[in-house]
């Protein structure tokens, strides 16, 4: 990616190093151990979502180091998402003004180990989420380059697509769909809410490749080979190969983000077509 001479956004907190004390870390939830957390919710949106049923969660306590912030991280991982970050705002911003909206840009979170946000108490191993309740997506940078290797995802671009997949989310709050369906998974059984949860996330995939089309017309960002890591991302992290990975038999019923066909598929309509209409995945009879 051709991020070297773009801005870098200020709205990075850098949590990297803080303790997080007992009571209530995300381990597992009800799924069974951190490895099936990866699984399930690699690339998600909300890990309180996993840790429902924990009473200790709500009242977990974070012991942060107190001090003033310093000033941002100068290392190549800090400087590579604040650019990233800036790219997404640079799109987000006039598309939310053609439509007659206001953007207004989330907080990344960079962490180590463990974070408390509005949506709980959460480990690295749920992997890179965004939390509607504090509007903030959520990295571990060490644990995002772990999964690219262990999926076989590598690349700048494939970690980008991972930041503007999470504020796929972010933008999908602001616009209402993650309030609504919220909504709907509450009056719907299990089958129902994880259908609703799949075209959630391809929305997500898809606003990712629209943030792609729209940064390379504006500013072309991207390098031969780009289009090919986030397309690779977005396939590694499919329901369905996920579900291969982990020794298991694909059962569709349970998938939450979408098979690798549906991920890949949405992200080029976004990145094809670059508007918010391509990306309407609850209108389309067929994901």
């Amino acid at each position: 990616m051709r991020l070297g001479g773009g801005r870098e956004s200020g709205n990075v907190e850098d949590r990297r190093g803080r303790g997080v004390g007992r009571g209530g870390l995300a381990v597992g939830g009800g799924l069974g151990g951190v490895v099936l957390v990866v699984l399930a919710l690699l690339f998600g949106i909300d890990p309180s979502v996993i840790l429902q049923g924990d009473p200790g969660l709500q009242q977990a306590q974070v012991q942060q180091r107190q001090g003033a912030p310093g000033a941002p991280a100068q290392d190549d991982g800090a400087r590579f998402v604040r650019r990233v970050l800036a790219e997404t705002e640079d799109v987000w911003t006039p598309l939310f003004r053609e439509v007659g909206r206001s953007y207004e840009a989330p907080t990344l979170v960079l962490f180590t180990g463990a974070v408390q946000s509005a949506c709980g108490t959460a480990q690295s191993a749920v992997g890179p989420f965004y939390c509607p309740a504090d509007r903030q997506v959520y990295i571990d940078l060490d644990f995002l380059a772990e999964m690219q290797r262990r999926l076989n995802a590598p690349g700048d671009f494939a970690a980008a697509y991972v930041i503007a997949h999470e504020v796929g989310h972010h933008v999908q709050n602001l616009l209402g769909v993650l309030p609504r369906v919220q909504q709907l998974r509450q009056r719907a059984g299990e089958a129902d809410g994880n259908a609703l949860q799949v075209r959630v996330e391809l929305q997500a995939d898809c606003l990712a490749g629209l943030w792609a089309r729209r940064a390379q017309d504006a500013r072309q960002i991207l390098e031969e080979g780009d289009i090919e890591e986030g397309l690779g991302a977005a396939a590694a992290v499919g329901d369905d190969r996920m579900q291969r990975r982990a020794g298991g038999q694909v059962q569709p019923d349970s998938f939450t983000h979408g098979s690798s066909a549906q991920r890949v598929r949405w992200f080029r309509a976004g990145l094809q077509q670059g508007t918010l209409e391509a990306c309407d995945t609850f209108a389309a009879e067929r994901i």
